[in-house]
């Protein structure tokens, strides 16, 4: 990368000495790319358990369109996507973690094949198995921590001995959230890293991270004084560390960002002295993928005619399931936990059909086996009306974001939330607390150009009161369908946001 360097001196008579003061100024070539790398834990389509790869593996390709060349690099899990995939060997190289001495290699792949460079990291017996967090029996490894940290650092002793170099470092959750602290402070790593700036993006801040001081063995050597930079409630906190220590703090929302001041799981006061450096940016989704003029995975594309779009989806979706299409259709897409209030999904499908039996119900998702397990039981309660699909499945989803008539998003926390965006994208009404990136991106029909159903509390009948609305809305067609038209014009790409995170990357160098 080529910089234009000026000068700025200042000649100052200081007791009768001339102290001369000199600032020089750089600025990045218009002809040339600033070069970023993201570092991640999930990327899709390779590896994705929620929004966070969908984040990295979209935005990447937006800030290539506007000069900013980004490559990722996440763990090389032994996952389908790998299947058949060409690369070259970028760099070798080893370190000792603890008692453990690991080789990785760093693979990029040819022909970039996400549509922007993309690198893995291989480490024998760290991540060559099945699954980002958890097999395929759907625990947790065990060794997370572990690793974390070897992912880390073979990322920055790459970065030290390779032949690769990148402007600006931008790590994404906790899982790399050390990354800004070994970046700077640690021996091995801060001679040659060290002036090179990190952003740090929070996803969720439920995920810390957080580690006893006992594991501390398995970081590079500092300097003991600097431990305060590490330590959070008497744990080593990737989070904290990292919102400490890089150079910029963003989040996926600006509403995330002031409520993560009030509520963070006892991070608020870092977030309060940190407010200086922090910024919201509301997640884009990616426009290409989620068109629904083009969409591989659903049946009929949107030519002119958005309601006879989602007519024609409703009937295969429908069919799909065993549901009357004749009936308002609720949807509800994600994971199935307290944070997105799942856990309300089975009492509030088996209230609402002793009274409105004229209405249907899709779940897909996977997640607490309790929830699960409710869910089944109220569709094998009221087959005609229920369908509930415990597995992840990207095919169904969009064909459920095409058809349904509703989607259900009752969050107790939604950093950001993609799942509305891409309702609102193909024409579904989104439900959703007022929350985080929900309250920034949804409309409420009772304002003006509004779109979408909110509610405030987290609580039954306010969840219930908001079907309700959806339901009334329903039979009044030509105000319903006035919002699904409203929401298909609207503009989630990534466009916007990927100027501001280049405002930032501009600023930092």
């Amino acid at each position: 990368m080529f910089y234009f360097v000026s000068f700025f001196t200042l000649n100052l008579r200081i007791g009768g000495n001339t102290v001369i003061f000199v600032q020089l100024r750089f600025q990045c070539s218009n002809n040339s790319f600033m070069k970023v790398l993201y570092t991640s834990a999930e990327c899709y389509p390779v590896a994705k358990v929620g929004g966070l790869a969908d984040v990295v593996g979209s935005l990447p390709k937006y800030l290539k369109k506007i000069g900013v060349n980004t490559s990722v690099i996440i763990p090389a899990y032994d996952m389908p996507w790998f299947d058949g995939q060409l690369y070259k060997i970028a760099h070798k190289g080893s370190f000792h973690l603890g008692d453990e001495h690991l080789y990785f290699e760093i693979r990029n792949f040819f022909e970039e094949p996400l549509g922007f460079p993309f690198y893995t990291v291989h480490i024998p017996s760290k991540f060559d198995r099945f699954g980002v967090y958890s097999g395929r029996d759907g625990n947790f490894f065990g060794d997370e921590v572990q690793r974390n940290i070897a992912f880390q650092r073979a990322i920055l002793t790459w970065l030290r001995d390779g032949s690769e170099s990148f402007d600006i470092i931008h790590c994404h959750d906790h899982h790399t959230g050390l990354i800004p602290f070994m970046m700077k402070h640690c021996y091995e790593f801060s001679g040659m890293l060290s002036q090179i700036p990190t952003v740090f993006t929070i996803h969720n801040e439920r995920y810390q991270g957080n580690f006893g001081w006992s594991k501390q063995y398995l970081l590079p050597q500092f300097d003991n004084w600097k431990s305060g930079l590490l330590d959070w409630a008497s744990t080593i906190n990737p989070l904290a560390s990292a919102v400490r220590c890089a150079y910029r703090v963003t989040t996926v929302s600006e509403s995330y960002m002031q409520e993560l001041q009030y509520n963070s799981y006892g991070l608020e006061n870092l977030f309060r002295t940190e407010k200086w450096k922090s910024k919201g940016i509301l997640n884009g989704i990616d426009a290409e993928v989620w068109d629904p003029k083009t969409d591989p995975m659903i049946e009929y594309h949107l030519t002119d005619n958005e309601i006879e779009f989602k007519e024609k989806n409703k009937q295969v979706i429908c069919n799909l399931a065993g549901l009357n299409p004749e009936y308002p259709l609720f949807g509800f897409i994600g994971r199935l936990v307290l944070e997105k209030g799942a856990e309300f999904i089975a009492g509030l499908i088996d209230t609402w059909l002793q009274v409105y039996k004229k209405t249907s119900f899709v779940v897909l998702g996977t997640g607490d086996k309790t929830i699960e397990q409710a869910l089944l039981s109220v569709a094998a309660r009221h087959p005609d009306n229920v369908a509930c699909l415990i597995a992840y499945n990207e095919a169904v989803s969009h064909k459920i974001y095409a058809g349904a008539d509703f989607l259900l998003m009752p969050s107790r926390v939604e950093p950001c939330g993609l799942n509305q965006m891409f309702s609102m994208r193909y024409g579904t009404i989104p439900i959703v607390r007022s929350i985080g990136g929900l309250r920034d991106s949804v409309r409420d029909i009772s304002e003006p150009n509004g779109v979408g159903i909110r509610f405030d509390e987290m609580h039954f009948d306010h969840i219930m009161h908001a079907v309700w609305r959806a339901n009334e809305l329903f039979y009044k067609p030509e105000w319903k369908n006035q919002c699904v038209k409203g929401a298909m014009e609207l503009d989630f790409s990534w466009d916007n946001s990927a100027l501001k995170y280049k405002d930032i990357y501009q600023n930092l160098l």
